[in-house]
């Protein structure tokens, strides 16, 4: 897959090494010359460029992308990118890093942005996630299928504790995705149980949440009996 990200900054370098050791193909982009520091990440491809610029994206080959990140610490810079990269160059993919929350409103599909990841946003749920038993957590919105990704910590008194996967009655058009236990990954097959602990990830309609809630954790939330 080849990937070109727009800011080649500490955020966009750290994405960029993630993704090489995935054996991705990737490109970073930036206008500021201070910032093009190829030894920093010398399996990617630089380019010295406005992300803003019709000509730049050219140069960039855009048009030979499957993902384009817009991760500069601007706002503005990431909303154009992004909009250029879908509407001219029909990339299939494009991901909006949200610096200020107040503008995570702009970052939907009619910008070009599929996905936005607001940092502040993915901190606090992270924090709530800490602290929180029972309670789902939503990390981020997949604005294409209106659907989020959310996080739930199985409570001890669950009705499905111990439970394979494939007999919960999880609500329509809800996918368990991943099982997060004692620091390992596993695949949510049929027969894999889950248990009092468990990070249980999903994707589910935001009308759904609640009732994901009251399935797995009704003492948790009388209030929706």
């Amino acid at each position: 897959m080849r990937v070109a990200i727009a800011g080649a900054g500490a955020v966009g370098r750290s994405i960029a090494r993630e993704l090489i050791d995935n054996g991705h193909e990737v490109l970073l982009i930036d206008k500021s010359p201070h910032t093009i520091k190829p030894d920093r990440v010398p399996e990617a491809e630089w380019l010295l460029a406005d992300s803003c610029e019709l000509s730049s994206l050219e140069e960039a080959r855009l048009d030979q992308c499957d993902v384009v990140i817009a991760a500069t610490g601007d706002d503005k810079v990431n909303l154009v990118t992004s909009l250029l990269a879908k509407t001219e160059f029909g990339v299939p993919r494009t991901v909006g890093r949200v610096n200020h929350p107040d503008n995570e409103w702009l970052f939907t599909e009619a910008w070009g942005v599929d996905v936005n990841v607001s940092t502040p946003r993915i901190m606090s749920a992270l924090v709530e996630e800490a602290v929180t038993v029972g309670d789902l957590v939503r990390l981020f919105t997949f604005r294409q299928g209106n659907a989020n990704l959310v996080e739930m910590t199985l409570p001890a008194d669950s009705p499905y504790v111990g439970t394979p996967a494939g007999l919960v009655p999880f609500p329509d058009n809800c996918a368990l995705v991943t099982i997060l236990r004692d620091g390992q990954v596993y695949l949510p097959g049929a027969e894999q149980p889950i248990e009092a602990g468990d990070e249980l990830l999903f994707v589910v309609p935001a009308e759904m949440e609640g009732r994901l809630e009251m399935l797995l954790a009704p003492e948790e939330h009388p209030e929706l009996k």
